[in-house]
């Protein structure tokens, strides 16, 4: 066609960012059934003892080797200390998330952890406001109604949370803030050491959680999830988000990042899993929040 730009490595060159972290979202959503199976048999921190520790343990070399320091010139201003606390942060958050939803994951279904934890993007904008002190946008307000009507459909129409499914809303939470922190720390550090770095502080923090409450039974299944989802979500879909984020602002990577909850939808309904009336449209509502929750994103002008 006349005047049309050839495909080239320089024209799509600026979209591997955004490529990066729907190539992690594929690898989180299609492994929430994995996840849910092991639940039967080790405890959910046990789960994230196992998988964080494979996870680490893929990634340490590499990440000794390549450093702590990002590419910015401001990194120099970054001590070793700064790193190490950025890490402890970080991976604190990370950790209360993956319990969270673990605990939830293990109470409820895949369906509704999938879409319940994709409000993850209508929470990021809210704590965004919360930090600069600015009143919310009209976007948001909507997407918040949005967000409470299409939870309240998810339930069956009634106010009664599922202990399950408050769970998977606190997670939801913790995974914005995770986002707003991956975000800035990207720019100052290395994205390979921070996703090590974090993973290890996750093994480490669910010690003395295991140690109180147990392991559960290492069956097969919970090796093969732990040794899947450790390698290649942990390891090589965390990194390649993280690095990612280090390009795309937090807003957009938080929209991108919900085709998590579509891949893990269609995986739930693959193995039979299925909603009432009320849940589907609540379902279709809560994605229409998440839509509308980042829609100014989408018309925003990219740095370059």
């Amino acid at each position: 066609m006349s005047g049309s730009v050839p495909l080239t490595w320089e024209t799509a060159r600026p979209l591997v960012p955004e490529l990066a972290l729907i190539a992690s979202t594929i690898a989180y959503g299609a492994t929430f059934k994995l996840v849910q199976t092991a639940l039967k048999d080790v405890t959910p921190v046990g789960f994230i003892l196992l998988r964080f520790s494979i996870g680490a343990a893929v990634l340490l070399p590499l990440a000794v080797r390549n450093g702590w320091r990002g590419p910015s010139t401001t990194d120099r201003s970054y001590r070793r200390k700064d790193f190490v606390l950025a890490l402890l942060a970080f991976g604190a958050v990370g950790f209360a998330a993956y319990w969270f939803q673990n605990e939830g994951l293990k109470r409820t279904t895949t369906l509704n952890s999938a879409f319940i934890t994709g409000l993850l993007v209508v929470f990021t904008p809210l704590i965004e406001t919360a930090v600069t002190r600015r009143p919310p946008s009209r976007n948001v307000m909507v997407a918040v109604v949005c967000a409470a009507l299409g939870l309240f459909l998810l339930e069956g129409a009634t106010l009664r949370l599922h202990s399950g499914d408050a769970l998977t809303l606190v997670c939801a939470v913790l995974f914005a803030i995770w986002i707003l922190m991956g975000g800035f720390l990207t720019q100052h550090f290395d994205p390979v050491a921070l996703t090590a770095g974090q993973l290890l502080v996750f093994a480490v923090l669910a010690v003395p959680v295991v140690a109180i409450g147990g392991l559960g039974h290492v069956t097969t299944r919970v090796i093969v999830a732990a040794a899947i989802t450790g390698v290649c979500c942990s390891a090589f879909a965390f990194t390649a988000q993280l690095w990612g984020q280090r390009f795309v602002e937090p807003a957009r990577a938080a929209v991108i990042l919900q085709f998590e909850p579509v891949v893990a939808g269609i995986i739930g309904l693959w193995v039979g899993e299925r909603l009432g009336a009320s849940g589907y449209v609540g379902v279709a509502i809560i994605l229409v929040g998440i839509v509308i929750a980042e829609s100014r994103s989408w018309r925003a002008p990219r740095s370059t």
